[in-house]
């Protein structure tokens, strides 16, 4: 199912496409490359979906899931002009999609809104409507009071829901998810995929996921896509998990287990001990200073409290899980913390109460929790090296640490790309190069490893721990409570908008205790 999967895959388009209503999408022979790119991203690819069949894209960071995904549903050349040929392209009448980024697809600035636009493109009556969107919201457990609130205010997570329920209002024939699951909790995710798998019988899904573990068995098909964008393999999940581990591991993609296999590999709560007690614990008097204060601290939207901390320190060390369901103010505090955001209350750093961002940005760095925030060149080397460039360091210099910082990160090979060309994924790494390059000793992380594959999410998680051994401390929003058990010392739980508790990793404690 190598390079034979490529060939059947064309043959079976062929004939099947013959049939005409048994085919859902496919193209064939399809070649396409970017701009300003010389090679080309895909050479000659064949796929074909029948109806009804449920397929999952598995592959590493850049390969071009996303962009095949847009090829199927016609976004691409349709609507986004990429350079492509193919002999031949199916693609399905009635289709919804979801975004990495659920921003880029909303046409309307309220929630209903949103809704009606679909619904008034559908033609459904209006006094039809306010029924239909208030479903839809159910659908996806968007349970808001009043539908008519601004898209802005939701959270990302909450976005992504109604992105989901945007795509079913269409009544689409195949959906197309690319990472519908990316920022949402783990609540959020089981609602989703329930949310898929009710709708789902009757429906071809073309889905691109990283977070498979208990979703896999949604799918009857999976097609593995190689880093330069070939196809190597295409089966039923059970022979691609079994007969293709070693090129899922070879090309850094998760696959059920894996966590539990490093845990084997690397011991659970690896090197835990020194991290909180040893030698990899920062030393010295200046270092038990506390890097990060709050007292009485709250982050404002309007007039509204959006989230309060009574007390909390961070010390050099410390690596922080801020964990909370969506909406509840995770990325509120860490806005907050970098005054982009109305404030009020104590907030010290590094010992001095500091009301300027750009001077917050001396101690700490900040990366938003969509990468895009915070782009502002053309290429990625560029985008690396700005921040050096603004404090007036050498060429020299800039050049060695972008280029360290690159090879770390897996971002050599896009060097000269520009941002906006990149998958989510090396988007979300080229945010955190950008933002950690200076050196600064506070790192304010807003779900760094969403949208990463296995080898490059493992990868910046060592690297943070390494920053965090050498004396750097790191506050974290995620969803992920594999990260803070094996990495973290501490956990923060935020809950309707209030730091409610911290509770301690450090092995020193038989149980977690909350302070």
């Amino acid at each position: 199912m190598t390079s034979n999967a490529v060939s059947s895959g064309a043959a079976a388009l062929c004939s099947e496409s013959a049939l005409g209503d048994a085919i859902a999408a496919a193209v064939s022979n399809l070649k396409l490359k970017f701009a300003g790119e010389d090679a080309l991203l895909f050479r000659g690819v064949s796929l074909s979906f029948r109806k009804g069949e449920h397929t999952l894209l598995l592959g590493p960071s850049g390969c071009g899931k996303s962009t095949l995904l847009q090829v199927l549903s016609g976004l691409i050349p349709g609507s986004v002009e990429v350079p492509m040929l193919a002999d031949e392209t199916v693609v399905p009448e009635r289709w919804g999609y979801v975004f990495q980024d659920p921003d880029t697809q909303f046409c309307m600035p309220y929630v209903d809104e949103e809704l009606a636009f679909v619904l008034e493109n559908l033609q459904v009556p209006r006094e039809q409507m306010s029924a239909r969107i208030v479903r839809h919201l159910q659908q996806v457990g968007l349970d808001l009071p009043d539908p008519h609130v601004p898209i802005q205010t939701l959270s990302q997570g909450m976005k992504q829901r109604l992105a989901i329920a945007t795509a079913l209002a269409t009544e689409p024939e195949v959906l197309f998810l690319d990472e519908p699951t990316a920022l949402l909790d783990e609540e959020g995710t089981e609602q989703v995929w329930r949310t898929i798998r009710s709708v789902a019988d009757d429906m071809t899904l073309i889905a691109v996921e990283h977070k498979i573990e208990g979703v896999a068995d949604l799918f009857d098909r999976i097609v593995v896509v190689g880093p330069s964008g070939e196809i190597v393999a295409d089966g039923a999940p059970v022979d691609i998990f079994a007969q293709y581990k070693l090129e899922l591991i070879r090309y850094g993609i998760w696959y059920p287990g894996i966590w539990e296999e490093r845990d084997r590999k690397l011991g659970t709560r690896w090197d835990v001990t020194e991290r909180t007690e040893g030698s990899a614990r920062p030393n010295g008097e200046h270092l038990k200073s506390p890097m990060l204060e709050l007292q009485e601290y709250c982050g404002l939207r309007g007039a509204k409290t959006v989230i309060k901390v009574e007390k909390a320190e961070v010390k050099p060390g410390d690596w922080i899980a801020i964990m909370g369901d969506n909406g509840a103010g995770k990325s509120s505090l860490l806005l907050a913390i970098m005054r982009l955001i109305q404030t009020e209350g104590l907030c010290r750093m590094a010992g001095k109460e500091l009301r300027k961002t750009e001077r917050l940005a001396e101690y700490a760095a900040f990366v938003f929790q969509n990468p895009e925030f915070q782009f502002v060149t053309n290429t990625v080397r560029d985008e690396i090296e700005y921040s050096l460039l603004v404090d007036g360091m050498e060429a020299g210099e800039r050049r060695e640490r972008s280029e360290r910082l690159m090879e770390e990160l897996q971002l050599a090979e896009c060097a000269s790309r520009h941002p906006y060309q990149l998958s989510m994924g090396q988007k979300r790494r080229l945010s955190v190069a950008s933002a950690i390059v200076r050196g600064q000793r506070l790192l304010l992380l807003d779900e760094p490893t969403f949208g990463l594959d296995a080898r490059n999410a493992f990868a910046l998680l060592e690297l943070l721990e390494r920053l965090r051994s050498e004396g750097a401390a790191i506050l974290m929003a995620t969803h992920d409570p594999r990260i803070a058990e094996r990495y973290c010392t501490a956990v923060w739980r935020v809950r309707e908008g209030r730091l409610a508790n911290a509770i301690d990793l450090s092995p020193s404690t038989d149980v977690a205790a909350s302070r």
